[in-house]
C-alpha cells in the first residue's frame, strides 16, 4: 500500500469573508491548531522515513499539480519573514468587500430616484405638445423620438426639469438673452470722443457738400427734360466717338514699371509714378517731360493731382505720391523736392491717394487695413479710419465730397460718410481682392473692379448691387468713370487690355490694345477727351479718338 492511499484530498470551497481580515486569519489559525496534529511516519525498505501532512494542512490542495505548486511556494518562502495582514489582504482583494458600503450606496441611489419621481409629480408641465418641444428645444434636448407621443414626451419634460431643476427653461431663456445682447454690443459701432480738429474738418464738409449735392440734383432733373430723341443721338455720337479711339503717344515713362497716371483738373497736364520711385509730369497731348520729381526711396504706387491749382503756382502743394514705404510727399510745380512729407503710414505701404474736390483734404489707402484723411489747412491728420480685416488698395471721392469709398483686400468694400463718420454701406460680393474702385457723376452708382475678374456696379439708394459685368480674362486693376456725364465705365486688366463699357445697358464698346504686359492703372480726363493707361511694359499711352 502506497502512501497516497493514505491521503485524503479535500477539494477547497471558494468562500467569501466577511468582516475584518485579522479576525478572519486569527480563527483560521486557532482552528486549525485545535485539530489533533498526527503525523503518520511510513518506513521503507531502505529504513528511511515519510512523513504525510494532517488533514487540516491539505484541505487547500484541490490535486496533485496544486500540491507540487504548494510545496515549491513553500521551499521558496521558507527563509522568508512571515506575510503581514496588509500582504494578505491585497491577495485576496478580489474575493473581499464591505457589504455594508454597497449596501449604503444601493440605498441611497435609490432615495433620490424617489424623490426625483416626487419632484416630477409635483411639477406643473403645460399640455401643449407645441410649447414642450420649444422647452425641449431650449433645453438643448431632442423634441421628438422616434414613436415617441405627446404624453411620452411631456413625461421626458418632467424628468428632465426634476433633475436639473423646475426653473432651468427660465435660466436658458435667461442665459440665450445675455448671449445675444453681448452679440449685439460685440457687433455694434463704438465711437468715442474725437478731436477738435475733426469736429472743424466734418462742419466744413457739409457746409461744402450740401449745395453741391442740391446742384447735382437739379442737372438731374434738367437732364429728364430733354427729349429722349436728343439723348439717343448725343449717345450714339459718343459711341462712334469712343470707337475710333486709337494710340495717340505711347511714351517710355521709366526703366521700371509705371504704376499710376493722373490728370489734371484741365486735362493739360498728366502726371506718373514708377517703381524706380521717381514721379513724372507730362503735358497733354504731345505727351513732353516738364518735370521729374524725385524723393521716394521705393517704388511709388499712387499719385494724384490737387484740383484748383494752376501750372504757374509755385511753393503750393499741388501733387501728392504714396510710396511702397509708407512715405507720402507733397509736392509743388517747378520744383523737383518735395515740400512736405507724411509719415504717419510708415512702414505700411501705401497704395493710393486721392484729392478732396476742394482739394482741402487729402485721402491716403494704406496696407495697415486703415485709410486717414489729412486736412491740409489745419495741417494734421483728422481721420484715422479702421474697418477693414485687410490692407486698403483704393479709394475715391463723390463728386459732392460728402462721401467716400474704400476697397480692400479682404474682397470687401466700404463707404463712408465723411460728415458723420459712419459706414454707410457695406459692399460684398466679389471672389477676390478689390484693386479699383470709382464713383459715378451721378452720386449713387459706384464701380469695383476685383481679382475675381468682374467689374460689380452698386446702387447707393438701394444699397445693393445692380449688375455684374464679367470684364477681363485676368484681374481688374483699376476702373474709372467717365467724369463728364458719365457715360461709360473703363477698366483695365492684367490680361493687357483696357475696355470701354457702356453705361446704362453695360456692353461692351471698345477694347483698346497695345499694351505687352499687365495695364496697371487708368484714367479719363475730365474734358473726356483722352485715357491714359499705364503697364508693367514700362510705358503709358494716351489714347484719343481720330480726329
Amino acid at each position: 500500500m502506497s502512501d497516497d492511499d493514505d491521503i485524503q484530498y479535500i477539494k477547497r470551497q471558494r468562500t467569501l469573508h466577511y468582516g475584518s481580515l485579522e479576525e478572519t486569519e486569527r480563527k483560521r489559525q486557532s482552528s486549525a491548531a485545535s485539530l489533533p496534529g498526527t503525523t503518520p511516519v511510513a518506513t521503507t525498505a531502505a529504513g528511511t522515513t515519510t512523513t504525510t501532512a494532517t488533514a487540516g494542512q491539505l484541505e487547500d490542495i484541490e490535486s496533485d499539480e496544486d500540491y507540487e505548486e504548494t510545496n515549491k511556494k513553500s521551499s521558496s518562502t521558507k527563509g522568508l519573514p512571515p506575510p503581514t495582514a496588509a500582504t494578505l489582504a491585497n491577495k485576496i482583494d478580489d474575493d473581499y468587500f464591505d457589504l455594508e458600503t454597497e449596501m449604503e450606496r444601493d440605498k441611497v441611489a435609490l432615495l433620490e430616484e424617489f424623490e426625483r419621481k416626487k419632484r416630477a409629480r409635483q411639477i406643473n408641465v403645460s399640455t401643449d405638445d407645441a410649447e414642450i418641444k420649444n422647452n425641449l428645444r431650449q433645453l438643448n434636448e431632442p423634441i421628438c423620438y422616434f414613436g415617441e407621443g405627446p404624453a411620452e414626451r411631456r413625461r421626458r419634460l418632467k424628468e428632465l426639469l426634476a433633475s436639473l431643476g423646475e426653473n432651468a427653461i427660465n435660466k436658458k431663456q435667461s442665459e440665450e438673452e445675455e448671449r445675444k445682447i453681448q452679440q449685439r454690443e460685440q457687433e455694434a459701432t463704438w465711437y468715442h470722443e474725437g478731436p477738435d480738429t475733426l469736429r472743424v474738418a466734418r462742419l466744413w464738409l457739409a457746409d461744402y457738400s450740401l449745395p453741391r449735392a442740391r446742384e447735382r440734383l437739379e442737372r438731374a432733373k434738367e437732364a429728364l427734360e430733354v427729349p429722349s430723341a436728343t439723348r439717343a443721338g448725343r449717345m450714339v455720337e459718343m459711341q462712334k466717338k469712343l470707337q475710333s479711339l486709337a494710340p495717340l503717344c505711347s511714351q517710355v515713362g521709366d526703366t521700371r514699371p509705371v504704376s499710376s497716371a493722373a490728370f489734371n483738373e484741365d486735362s493739360t497736364l498728366l502726371m506718373t509714378a514708377s517703381w524706380s520711385g521717381l514721379c513724372k509730369l507730362w503735358s497733354v497731348p504731345d505727351c513732353e517731360l516738364k518735370q521729374t520729381l524725385r524723393g521716394h526711396a521705393s517704388y511709388v504706387g499712387g499719385v494724384a493731382l490737387r484740383p484748383g491749382v494752376k501750372a504757374d503756382e509755385e511753393n503750393v502743394v499741388a501733387m501728392a505720391s504714396g510710396g511702397h514705404d509708407g512715405a507720402v510727399k507733397l509736392w509743388g510745380f517747378g520744383n523737383e523736392e518735395s515740400i512736405a512729407d507724411i509719415t504717419g503710414h510708415m512702414p505700411h505701404r501705401v497704395s493710393k491717394v486721392a484729392f478732396h474736390p476742394s482739394g482741402r483734404f487729402l485721402a491716403t489707402a494704406c496696407y495697415d487695413s486703415s485709410w486717414r484723411l489729412w486736412d491740409l489747412e489745419q495741417k494734421t491728420e483728422v481721420l484715422h479710419q479702421e474697418g477693414h480685416a485687410k490692407p486698403v488698395h483704393c479709394l475715391s471721392y463723390q463728386s459732392d465730397g460728402s462721401v467716400l469709398v474704400t476697397g480692400g483686400l479682404d474682397a470687401f468694400g466700404r463707404v463712408w460718410d465723411l460728415r458723420t463718420g459712419r459706414c454707410i454701406m457695406f459692399l460684398e460680393g466679389h471672389l477676390g481682392a478689390i484693386f479699383g474702385a470709382d464713383f459715378s457723376p451721378n452720386g449713387f452708382h459706384i464701380a469695383t473692379g476685383s481679382q475675381d475678374n468682374t467689374c460689380k456696379i452698386w446702387d447707393l439708394r438701394r444699397r445693393q448691387p445692380v449688375y455684374t459685368i464679367p470684364a477681363h480674362t485676368n484681374l481688374i486693376s483699376d476702373v474709372k468713370y467717365q467724369q463728364d456725364g458719365g457715360s461709360f465705365l473703363v477698366t483695365c486688366s492684367y490680361d493687357s487690355t483696357t475696355k470701354i463699357w457702356s453705361n446704362k445697358t453695360w456692353q461692351p464698346l471698345k477694347t483698346l490694345q497695345g499694351h505687352d504686359n499687365k495695364v496697371i492703372s487708368v484714367d479719363v480726363s475730365p474734358n473726356s477727351q483722352y485715357i491714359a493707361t499705364t503697364s508693367f511694359d514700362r510705358t503709358f499711352k494716351l489714347w484719343s479718338p481720330d480726329s
